[in-house]
């Protein structure tokens, strides 16, 4: 079942819609999977080279400080020891490598996953193409004021486009991106993302197929879930107040005496019954 998505022009008009396929811009949100993928873009990021020195890379303590008794104070052997100001340092970062291997197939559901959850919030705007011929910062503010894209956005084109990219460049919460190289941080890291037609039709056409199972869109799970709706308004069935007075309910008056020999006869019935002599 292909999802629609509005086409707006670059003055924020409705030019019409588009259907996409499913299995990009209808895919379930995976919050553990796109947490780990996050995770590992943000570790890969980190360079790891940070160095302190120990005591025997520090310069100088070569001699002793003071004579090993006699002195009346503690016994030192150098001045770089790790409790001495100016020494090395006892346990410290050392240059280490931070790299997360991500699989593939995890990275692109994650980016389908993002994708699809920006359809949902509607802060995905689909544009019928960018052309901002004299390459200035206010058209480019002027239309992303247009479109509401007035935070963060990540603008997506198929390919470089020169004029875009010159126009947002002094624009602090805007970047730029070819539709075959976004990633998921940057899409968790921008509240809307702007996309071409022809972007779109890349990103179907770059990671469409990757995800197999069931979309949000998909029928089945609308017939399932009014199916236990139905269910759970069968179960509760309410009793309409005017049908309460037309149950009937038989009602005999009995004695005291009668009411203290039918107790007595109940008793004796669940003794017998237990084997109680």
């Amino acid at each position: 079942m292909a999802v629609k998505l509005e086409v707006k022009d670059i003055k924020g008009g409705s030019s019409g819609e588009i259907e996409v396929r499913d299995d990009v811009f209808g895919v379930p949100e995976k919050s553990a999977l796109v947490h780990q993928v996050v995770v590992g873009h943000l570790a890969n990021r980190r360079q790891g080279t940070v160095k302190t020195k120990t005591r025997s890379e520090v310069s100088g303590g070569g001699a002793k400080p003071r004579p090993q008794k006699h002195s009346g104070r503690s016994r030192q052997g150098s001045t770089r020891s790790p409790i001495w100001v100016g020494g090395g340092r006892a346990f410290g970062p050392g240059p280490r490598n931070y790299r997360k291997r991500t699989p593939k197939k995890m990275r692109r559901l994650a980016i389908l996953s993002v994708l699809s959850d920006k359809v949902r919030q509607g802060t995905l705007v689909v544009v019928d193409n960018l052309d901002i011929q004299d390459s200035k910062t206010k058209s480019m503010r002027s239309v992303l004021e247009a479109l509401d894209a007035t935070g963060s956005a990540l603008v997506v084109t198929n390919g470089r486009n020169d004029n875009v990219v010159r126009a947002s460049g002094n624009l602090q919460k805007v970047k730029t991106l070819p539709a075959n190289v976004i990633n998921t941080l940057d899409l968790i890291n921008n509240s809307s993302v702007v996309m071409t037609v022809d972007a779109v039709r890349k990103v179907e056409e770059t990671w469409g197929g990757v995800y197999k199972g069931e979309r949000v869109s998909d029928p089945s799970e609308e017939i399932s879930s009014s199916a236990s709706s139905e269910l759970i308004e069968d179960t509760n069935v309410d009793v309409p107040s005017e049908d309460m007075g037309k149950v009937e309910h038989p009602v005999t008056d009995l004695s005291d005496e009668e009411l203290l020999k039918s107790l007595v006869e109940e008793i004796d019935v669940e003794d017998s019954g237990s084997g109680v002599k």
